[in-house]
């Protein structure tokens, strides 16, 4: 367990027996995160206190007991709704293990899933929710944690998901911002140039800045960030030192790196490799 403040913890955990499922046990109480998105989904369980969080345009509030969903790429934030801060636990499933398991439930191949609420209230899924939080922390019964957490995820996804629009089905404004983050993410240790994104799409810089911000919640050089960080992550798996993962990535520094990891994730590089299941 690694002390962030007093009342305050992180411990990130990879679960190798589900293809290194990321799961996070965190208390909170003074930490405000940023706005940022996470590669894949948020599934999260509040065990005590309440969280604020911008999602959707909207601010929410998950108090005890409640499940807070955010979708992958979905730019949000966090803070503490109340004194005494929160204390939760989530997965971070990627969108490949979501469709995985929810091809059973959408008949167009290649449909990704969508959460429309930010929390949810539902007594019985929080309680195997907990149950396969503590059972995910726990040495062996890998058939039983691969069981429970499939049928866990093809509840919360029959009963909670909708499937989102194909990008054919996209205007084509919101279709050259994709192709723009698709780019940035091809290449996020790269120095982009925003006149040269533009000319890839035929837009004026000034236009693609207000299209790219109205569609995906953050400006290019905010998700350039998000897509960077994401890349260390992989890189941090692979056992690269935190020093070679700043420098790959196209930071700075390891300071500059750190600063932007610990205000996305809530912790430390080393603190978040500290754990594997």
């Amino acid at each position: 367990m690694h002390k962030i403040r007093s009342s305050e913890f992180v411990n990130y955990h990879h679960v190798q027996e589900l293809g290194g499922l990321e799961m996070l046990k965190a208390s909170y109480q003074h930490t405000q995160f940023s706005k940022h998105t996470h590669e894949g989904y948020c599934i999260g369980l509040i065990d005590e206190g309440a969280q604020s969080f911008l999602r959707t345009g909207n601010q929410h509030i998950a108090p005890q007991g409640d499940i807070i969903l955010v979708n992958a790429d979905e730019v949000h934030t966090g803070s503490s709704a109340v004194e005494t801060g929160w204390c939760y636990r989530a997965i971070y499933p990627t969108p490949e293990m979501i469709q995985a398991i929810s091809q059973d439930f959408f008949h167009e191949a290649g449909t990704m899933p969508w959460f429309p609420q930010a929390v949810v209230h539902d007594e019985g899924l929080a309680e195997q929710l907990n149950l396969l939080f503590d059972l995910l922390l726990q040495p062996k019964n890998i058939l039983f944690k691969q069981s429970l957490y499939i049928s866990t995820l093809a509840y919360l996804l029959s009963r909670y998901s909708q499937s989102r629009k194909t990008l054919k089905d996209l205007p084509e404004a919101q279709r050259k911002v994709v192709l723009i983050q698709e780019l940035l993410e091809a290449e996020p240790e790269k120095e982009h140039q925003l006149t040269e994104l533009a000319a890839v799409v035929g837009m004026s810089p000034w236009h693609l800045l207000r299209q790219f911000k109205k569609f995906t919640g953050l400006p290019p050089h905010a998700w350039l960030i998000q897509f960077r960080l994401r890349k260390s992550l992989s890189l941090l798996k692979q056992g690269c030192e935190i020093a070679t993962v700043a420098q790959l990535c196209g930071f700075s520094d390891q300071s500059h790196y750190t600063r932007h990891f610990k205000k996305a994730l809530g912790c430390t590089p080393a603190q978040y490799m500290a754990h594997k299941i």
